[in-house]
C-alpha cells in the first residue's frame, strides 16, 4: 500500500532589502490580483506586519493558502516558525489541519485546499476486520463478486461408465438378494416328495421314514449334512447324494454297504460288510451266498477279521458266490474255501486287485485236453495266488 502524501508546510520568514525595507525588485507577485487570494490578501499581510512595528515585509503567499486579515484594532504578533507549522492528519483522512489560534486576530492557515490526491496504483483496498482483543486485522479484499469466474469441467467418460456399472451391479445384487430371500423362506419350494434311488438291501419304507423330517422344508435349505445325519440311523446306507427337483421334489441317491461275509450268531447268521457293520440276518449260509467267517460276532474286533473281509471285498461277485468260508491264521496268511472243496491260498494284502484277476482266470480256465492212451491229469484242488505273477495250481 502506497504511503499517503504529506501536506505541504509553509513557513514565513522576514525578507529585507539593503535598507531594511522591502527587497529590491519586489513588486506585485502572481497573487497580486483581486480576489480573496489575490492582492487583497497580500496587502492585508503587509499592513499587518507594518502595524506590529515590524518593518520587514512578509513573503507573498500562494494562491492555495487562504489568509484571514486581522482586525485593525488588535495588536499583531508575528507567528513564529514553529507555530506556523501545520500538523499532519492521520493516514485515514489525509487532510492537514492547523492548531486553533489562542490569541484573537492570529492568522489561520487553511490547508484543506491542498488535500491529498489519491495515489495511483495504490493496490487493493484494505479490508479491515475486527480480531481478538479489540485489534483489527487488515488484509486484501478479494471479493467473490469482483469478476471471479468458476469453471465447471465435464465428468470424464470413464467415470460415467464406472458409475453406471456400479449402479447396474447394485441393482442386480438387490434383485438377487430378494430372490434368495424368497427362495429360502417361501413355502412354494417346500419339499413334498422324496425319491430314493440305488437301494437293494434296505426297504423303501425304512428310508422314507428316516427322511420324513425333511418334508415341508424349503428346497434351498436342505443340505447334504442334514440328509447324512438322518440316514445315519440306517446302517445299510454307506453314503448318499441329494439333488433338488423344483418345485417340490428331492432325489436321494444312496450307496449301500456290500455284505461280504456271514457271522454265526446263535442259531442264525448275520451279514457284515468289510468294516464289520451288521447289514441284516440270514436263516442259513446257503441262501445268503456269502462265505462264513468263524468266530462269531467276537471275531469283528480281531486283526484277522479285517484281513479276511478286505480280501472278500476285492473279489468279484462271481467268485464270491463260490466261496464257502474264509480263515486266517494271521493277517498275512489268508485262505479261502470254495463250495466244491477247493482251496485258495491268498497270502497277505499285497496286490489284491491283481490276485483277484488271476484267481478268476484260473477258476474260469477250461480243463486240459487228454491225449488218447494217456491218463487224465488230476483235478485242481489248490489255487495259489500268493505270488500273482507266478500263480500255481495243484
Amino acid at each position: 500500500m502506497a504511503e499517503p502524501r504529506r501536506p505541504r508546510i509553509i513557513r514565513t520568514r522576514p525578507a529585507t532589502g539593503p535598507d531594511g525595507g522591502a527587497p529590491t525588485g519586489a513588486g506585485p507577485g502572481p497573487d497580486s490580483g483581486p480576489g480573496p487570494n489575490g492582492g487583497d490578501a497580500a496587502a492585508a499581510t503587509r499592513s499587518a506586519a507594518t502595524a506590529g512595528g515590524n518593518t520587514q515585509a512578509a513573503r507573498p503567499t500562494s494562491s492555495k493558502v487562504t489568509v484571514t486579515p486581522l482586525e485593525p484594532d488588535a495588536p499583531v504578533k508575528t507567528a513564529s516558525p514553529k507555530s506556523a507549522t501545520a500538523k499532519t492528519a492521520p493516514a485515514k483522512t489525509a487532510t492537514a489541519k492547523t492548531a486553533p489560534a489562542k490569541a484573537p486576530g492570529r492568522p489561520v492557515v487553511d490547508l484543506t485546499a491542498r488535500a491529498k490526491r489519491p495515489a495511483k496504483d495504490a493496490g487493493p483496498v484494505p479490508d479491515v476486520q475486527p480480531g481478538k482483543g479489540g485489534k483489527k486485522k487488515s488484509g486484501t479484499s478479494t471479493g467473490r463478486g469482483a469478476g471471479a469466474t468458476v469453471l465447471a469441467f465435464p465428468t470424464p467418460a470413464h467415470k460415467k461408465r464406472r458409475r453406471r456399472a456400479w449402479i447396474a451391479f447394485s441393482a442386480v445384487a438387490a434383485v438377487l438378494a430378494i430372490v434368495m430371500v424368497v427362495a429360502l423362506f417361501s413355502p412354494v419350494l417346500a419339499v413334498r416328495t422324496i425319491h430314493i434311488d440305488g437301494r437293494k438291501l434296505v426297504a423303501e419304507k425304512t428310508l422314507q421314514t428316516a427322511l420324513a423330517p425333511l418334508v415341508g422344508t424349503p428346497l434351498p435349505q436342505v443340505t447334504q449334512q442334514d440328509v447324512d445325519r438322518l440316514l445315519a440311523k440306517v446302517p445299510q446306507v454307506k453314503s448318499s447324494r441329494i439333488e433338488a427337483q423344483p418345485p417340490s421334489a428331492l432325489l436321494v441317491q444312496v450307496v449301500e454297504r456290500v455284505p461280504v461275509a456271514l457271522l454265526k450268531n446263535g442259531s442264525g447268521f448275520v451279514m457284515v460288510d468289510q468294516d464289520g457293520v451288521e447289514l441284516g440276518t440270514a436263516k442259513d449260509a446257503a441262501s445268503a451266498g456269502l462265505p462264513l467267517i468263524d468266530g462269531g460276532l467276537a471275531a469283528v474286533s480281531k486283526d484277522t477279521f479285517s484281513a479276511m473281509t478286505a480280501v472278500l471285498a476285492t473279489l468279484p461277485k462271481s467268485v464270491l458266490g463260490r466261496l464257502a468260508s474264509a480263515t486266517a491264521k494271521s493277517p498275512d496268511a489268508v485262505e479261502l474255501q470254495m463250495v466244491d472243496g477247493k482251496t485258495v491260498v491268498w497270502g497277505n494284502a499285497a496286490d489284491m486287485e491283481l490276485k483277484a484277476q488271476v484267481l478268476q482266470a484260473l477258476i474260469d480256465a477250461p480243463a486240459p485236453t487228454v491225449d488218447p492212451g494217456k491218463p487224465a491229469p488230476p483235478p485242481v484242488q489248490v489255487y495259489d495266488v500268493s505270488t500273482p505273477r507266478y500263480p500255481v495250481t495243484r
